[in-house]
């Protein structure tokens, strides 16, 4: 196929092609290639991975005894066999490591030195030395190592910045799986910001062949900086099929600085019990779009209430950075450190309201068992057909009927309908109404009024905050 050009001015056309062909070298300057070779860096990397071996005490079961007749000589035989020495036996774990300091730290896995009895750290010339525990975080399963190198010299490699890492770049793993130290391998960034199981997850999804032993190893971007730490794989066999995972570097830094530093970690606590906000949560607030973090309580006397942050409010930036969703305001909370005080900016009744809130520390809250405590303050009777609920004031009798306890306002549901919007919503008997929208309920005219304002305002679905029975939740009911 041929293109003619009609150019009464010959320059037009000089011009015109110049333009492309600049357009096309751009285009060929900003692609990447695939690395020739990865040796070079393989060389140069390969000493600051470490093999990390460990013996852990394993309690055996005692064997089930047969049962004998009572008196039976056979019972003192067996008893013999199941002494109290023999339930006990020494097991051992590899896995991998990377030098961060000359002077001998080292991180790795939490699972890989998790209950270990003795930990050895073999470097890649295979010199050997007994490890003692920093600090170590379950959360992010990061654990930071100290060795004494005596006159041994250690090479160590700097973190990069994770968030400079694309989906598609090369990445490169240097590990001890199943025990074949020194092994490298290489792949590509398949994913970022994946989150696993853990409010503070931040993994790095990649391709490169990762297996048991791996775990604890660094993960190289192709400048030779640490971009992530080794962690989990993807499997039904138990061996690499392409998916595996590392904590990005990012997070990994700012925990193993507080291990370093403190020798745990010292995290900042925000006191609320949030929610996703659904398109139909967000419909029952009016809001446009789903996104923030919805409050459904806050911690009685914790830095939350202390702000001024109620059971209601959407939570849709913190500390000058926007919460698109739940999962994003535990991390960020997390990372900003305690006692600093920051700027949040929440959404109540349709307006956005921005609050000074000074951070306390989760590891104190928890230790304090404040995580997951929320405040709380004779009968009519109603039935909401449309909604598929009857409801009643409270009253010492329905408290004890449904066992209520420290609910000192609010609504109880006595009877739900079948196949009717509150039984699509997950409601029961017994679950308790403390709010209707963002207003507190005290009685069944509350609800009355926000039916008739909803209805008048077009609104698609109710919004309720329910007590249920490990807290409160909020839940949308359609309405019909």
């Amino acid at each position: 196929m041929s293109y003619m050009f009609n150019f009464k001015n010959s320059n037009k056309y000089v011009l015109v092609t110049s333009i492309l062909i600049l357009l096309f070298s751009v285009n060929f300057t900003n692609a990447k290639n695939a690395p020739e070779s990865f040796a070079e860096l393989a060389e140069k990397l390969s000493p600051s991975v470490v093999n990390i071996s460990t013996t852990t005490v394993v309690q055996q079961k005692s064997r089930e005894m047969p049962s004998f007749p009572p008196g039976s000589p056979f019972e003192d035989f067996f008893k013999q066999f199941d002494k109290p020495e023999n339930k006990k036996r020494r097991a051992q774990s590899l896995g991998s490591g990377f030098i961060i300091d000359e002077t001998g730290f080292i991180i790795t896995n939490n699972h890989v030195i998790d209950n270990a009895e003795k930990i050895m750290v073999i470097l890649f010339d295979d010199t050997s030395f007994e490890a003692k525990v920093v600090g170590k975080d379950p959360k992010t399963d990061v654990a930071l190592l100290k060795i004494d190198p005596k006159k041994t010299k250690l090479k160590a490699v700097k973190f990069g910045n994770s968030n400079n890492l694309r989906v598609g770049d090369w990445v490169m793993a240097i590990g001890n799986p199943f025990g074949f130290g020194g092994t490298v391998t290489a792949g590509i960034v398949s994913a970022r910001g994946r989150n696993l199981s853990g409010s503070y997850d931040d993994y790095i999804q990649t391709d490169a062949s990762i297996n048991r032993g791996n775990s604890g190893g660094p993960l190289f971007d192709m400048k030779g900086n640490v971009v992530g730490i080794n962690t989990a794989i993807f499997s039904q066999s138990g061996g690499s099929v392409g998916i595996g995972f590392a904590v990005s570097s990012n997070l990994a830094k700012q925990v193993t600085d507080q291990l370093k530093q403190y020798g745990r970690t010292k995290r900042g606590w925000l006191g609320v019990l949030i929610q996703e906000i659904s398109d139909d949560i967000a419909e029952g607030l009016g809001m446009k779009t789903a996104m923030g973090a919805l409050v459904s309580s806050a911690t009685e006397g914790g830095p939350a209430e202390k702000a001024g942050i109620k059971t209601g409010d959407v939570i849709i930036r913190f500390n000058n950075i926007e919460i698109k969703n739940m999962k994003e305001l535990p991390k960020v909370v997390a990372s900003t450190a305690v006692g600093k005080s920051v700027p949040i900016v929440i959404l109540r009744n349709g307006k956005e309201i921005t609050l000074k809130v000074t951070l306390g520390e989760l590891e104190l809250a928890e230790k304090d068992n404040l995580i997951g405590k929320s405040p709380v303050k004779n009968a009519k009777t109603k039935e909401y057909a449309k909604l598929g609920f009857t409801a009643e004031e409270l009253s010492d009798q329905n408290k004890e009927k449904f066992k209520l306890k420290d609910i000192d306002a609010g609504v109880v549901i006595t009877s739900v309908k079948n196949d009717s919007s509150a039984q699509q919503a997950g409601l029961s008997p017994g679950m308790v109404i403390i709010r209707v929208g963002q207003i507190e309920v005290n009685s069944l005219n509350i609800i009355d009024e926000a039916i008739k304002n909803a209805i008048k305002q077009k609104r698609k679905a109710l919004l309720l905050l329910v007590k249920i029975e490990s807290g409160t939740r909020f839940v949308a009911l359609e309405l019909k």
